[in-house]
């Protein structure tokens, strides 16, 4: 009975401990699902206020805007390319290890302007923009080249295989069409000839059929056929008296 009972015991605690972990794992996701949303959501809201300070600032200001707008718009959008295509894509792994190294002067500069923003010395602002404008544009060409060079890469396959498909269609619409070809035409049943007809005119047999000859000679290289032996009753002998004939009175 303690045996069942410690049985028992051993399974409840085993599947508390499995639900509290499923809880935990849940509650992780979630978390991390509301984290990522409302990161979006945070990024959302700066790159429109950003996109709104671009238009409404002048001045150092509004450059410092729509530098960063143009920085943060590039990046994300080379990220996002990264991510799609490496899934797909094995060899990508490399240039996503490139562009982590690329985010990483990126998110500093970014760092900058951001404190530039809310700089009163305008003074400051004005002899700073030119370092920060280069930097900017060499962040975002690079950027951009690493973005452009995978959707060239993913087009480039893309090409290949429509072009691959397309030739297999075409061979298989050409093993369908087939009997659209010209086959050799058989030739009609022929009849048997005509015996040729004999030279009578008649429509016998072209060999003419001839009866035995009794005497004279044969055709042309035939031997004559022997005469008919006698009866063997009528056969006369010396010896033999002649018959006489009967007298009538």
């Amino acid at each position: 009975m303690e045996v069942v009972i410690a049985v028992f015991a051993l399974l409840f605690l085993l599947f508390v401990g499995l639900g509290t972990y499923a809880t935990v794992k849940a509650v992780g996701a979630a978390r991390r699902g509301v984290d990522r949303t409302i990161a979006q959501a945070r990024r959302t809201v700066e790159d429109h206020t950003l996109r709104a300070k671009s238009f409404a600032q002048i001045g150092p200001a509004g450059e410092i805007a729509q530098l960063r707008l143009a920085l943060r718009t590039s990046m994300r959008a080379t990220q996002d390319a990264l991510h799609a295509g490496v899934a797909e894509d094995e060899s990508l792994k490399e240039s996503l290890g490139l562009f982590q190294r690329l985010s990483v002067h990126g998110y500093e500069l970014d760092a900058d302007l951001k404190r530039l923003e809310s700089e009163p010395d305008r003074a400051t602002l004005t002899e700073r923009l030119p370092g920060l404008r280069e930097r900017t544009e060499r962040i975002t060409r690079s950027a951009d080249s690493l973005r452009w060079a995978v959707r060239d890469r993913a087009r480039r396959f893309a090409d290949d295989d429509l072009g691959s498909l397309s030739a297999q269609i075409d061979m298989e619409a050409g093993a369908l069409r087939h009997w659209t070809r010209t086959e050799p035409a058989e030739a009609p049943p022929q009849w048997p000839e005509a015996p040729a007809p004999t030279p009578s005119g008649s429509h016998g047999p072209a060999t003419e059929q001839t009866w035995p000859r009794t005497s004279g000679a044969g055709p042309a290289g035939e031997p004559a056929p022997e005469a008919i032996a006698p009866p063997a009753g009528r056969t006369s002998f010396p010896w033999q008296k002649k018959s006489r004939p009967e007298k009538t009175t």
